[in-house]
């Protein structure tokens, strides 16, 4: 399937290339960049690690495919990078893991064997299994010095019962110190997850599409299909608040984060493309409550709301750092005002068609070289399964209205369904 430019906001053309086997190869050709940015988006994450006491492998799985393969050693494959002056690195997040390089256009082939060869060769014996799973419980404690790991470790923690966000990406304590022994489990969740029907490649830079395709065969082609679809409860509805204080064993500003239970992203949706719009208006820098806390009162070091998407419902987050403790209850009864305001009134037309503004045409804006459009579009392909959902979730953003905020802060800011931590540092 092939898409011109200009057809809507994205700005390039680009072609959705399909193995037999079920790999999705997006090509996104830029002339003149003389670079490619080749970006690999496993759609699994640690939502997909719905067993017990197997929380963490889709972490420990960014880890350990930088151990290499038969052909290609991890030492190799770092020298090879190296050698072509290219860039890897990977990263994990609840919905997917992104396996991702930029690269002289010339490397294109190189860059497609290294990348496929690992993808469908990883190979590992149980030594180095079990020393990669003590790097990852070292990761865990030196994590857990940061007061903000800490805060987000009891927020997912409290707000969930039964869905697997109840974790974060790294897993629980308990099971990554249990991880060294379960060798043959990650070899199978390799076998479950890394398949072709589950990657989705997102090629974009200084290339042809007519000389990707053979090699996306060739090195691609072969690869057997076998994904297995992970077994996710659906998380129950709250019916009243959760509180918690959380007492960090350092010294921190207190943090307050109050959590409200969102909606999967649906880029169609009106609610919620209106509830990301809802957290800049009522709680981004150009905000009232931001002057207010932030600017003219100084209460706060800041304010700030994470309204972002997930495959899942999971959480819309609004955090703040109170510089006085005694302040808490008076900063908490601020944000409340706000959320009842929004949930009442009619936001100013002028105002909702300034954030939609920046909201759409500063992504656009945003794509300007390879590396950018990989790394932009990589979320909306993990949650949707292709680009088509950058276009849709943008027209729905440029299409809400006054009501369509209001209805959305009434629909999910509702405090039988959310979650307040208060974390604390030691005085």
């Amino acid at each position: 399937m092939a898409n011109d430019a200009g057809a809507g906001f994205f700005p390039y053309r680009y072609e959705v290339y399909r193995l037999a086997n079920g790999f999705t190869a997006i090509l996104i050709p830029m002339e003149g960049s003389g670079l490619i940015a080749y970006y690999s988006v496993v759609r699994t994450g640690s939502r997909d690690e719905w067993e017990p006491h197997r929380s963490g492998f889709a972490h420990f799985f960014e880890h350990m495919m930088f151990r290499g393969t038969k052909n290609y050693p991890g030492d190799v494959y770092d020298r090879l990078v190296t050698e072509m002056g290219a860039s890897a690195n990977a990263y994990t997040t609840d919905d997917y893991t992104c396996y991702y390089m930029i690269a002289a256009k010339e490397n294109l082939e190189r860059v497609m064997e290294l990348e496929s060869d690992r993808f469908q060769n990883l190979s590992y014996d149980e030594a180095a299994f079990k020393t990669e799973a003590g790097a990852v419980y070292g990761e865990y404690r030196k994590g857990r010095v940061n007061p903000w790991w800490v805060l987000e470790e009891e927020l997912l923690n409290t707000a969930f019962d039964v869905h697997t966000y109840k974790h974060t990406t790294i897993g629980f304590e308990e099971d990554i110190k249990l991880m060294p022994t379960l060798y043959e489990y990650s070899l199978s969740f390799f076998r479950r997850y890394y398949r072709p029907e589950n990657v989705v490649l997102i090629l974009a830079g200084d290339f042809r599409p007519e000389e990707a395709k053979p090699l996306l065969e060739r090195y691609y082609g072969r690869w057997e299909p076998g994904y297995t679809p992970p077994n996710i409860k659906p998380e129950p509805e709250q019916k009243a608040e959760r509180y918690k204080e959380v007492q960090y064993n350092g010294r921190t500003l207190p943090i307050l984060a109050i959590g409200y239970k969102g909606a999967a992203f649906d880029p169609a949706d009106k609610m919620v493309a209106a509830a990301h719009v809802l957290g800049e208006m009522a709680f981004g820098e150009n905000s009232e409550c931001y002057k207010k806390l932030v600017v003219r009162e100084q209460k706060v070091q800041f304010v700030q709301a994470d309204f972002g998407f997930n495959r899942d419902p999971k959480l819309y987050v609004i955090y703040t750092m109170v510089k006085n403790e005694p302040d808490v209850p008076y900063v908490r009864e601020e944000i409340d005002r706000v959320v009842a305001k929004f949930r009442q009134e009619l936001v100013a037309p002028e105002e909702l068609e300034k954030v939609k503004s920046r909201l759409t045409y500063g992504f656009v804006m945003d794509l300007d070289t390879p590396g950018n459009v990989g790394g932009n579009l990589a979320p909306f392909v993990a949650l949707t399964g292709g680009i088509e959902a950058v276009d849709t979730f943008l027209n729905t953003v440029r299409s809400l209205q006054p009501e369509d905020i209001r209805q959305a802060a009434e629909h999910f800011l509702r405090n039988e369904h959310r979650t307040v931590i208060l974390l604390k540092g030691v005085k």
